[in-house]
């Protein structure tokens, strides 16, 4: 529930696993209003991404455009109408949101 209501969680367009060089060193951030908030990299996670996405298909079977939602750096907070958050992957993108 936390991350499927309506409105949580936007995505960007996918993007090919091939326009990543390396799944396990991605610098991650979220920025509130231009302030940073989160900071991260999936090479801090507990368990590796192959290892993840192994383990997930053992239950499952993966298609293109699926996506694994495997948690968040620390500094989670509120955020509240007119606020604009900016998600990005270093090297791959960003993602700007208005909060409505």
């Amino acid at each position: 529930m936390a991350k499927g209501m309506d409105t949580f969680a936007p995505l960007s367009e996918p993007l090919p696993l091939d326009a990543v060089d390396d799944l396990q060193n991605l610098d991650l951030s979220l920025k509130v209003n231009g302030e940073l908030r989160q900071h991260g990299s999936t090479s801090r996670m507990i368990f590796p991404v192959p290892r993840l996405i192994a383990h997930i298909s053992r239950f499952m079977t993966l298609e293109a455009g699926d996506v694994i939602m495997t948690g968040t750096p620390e500094g989670v907070g509120p955020v509240v109408p007119g606020d604009e958050v900016l998600a990005a992957i270093e090297g791959v993108g960003e993602l700007r949101n208005p909060v409505r």
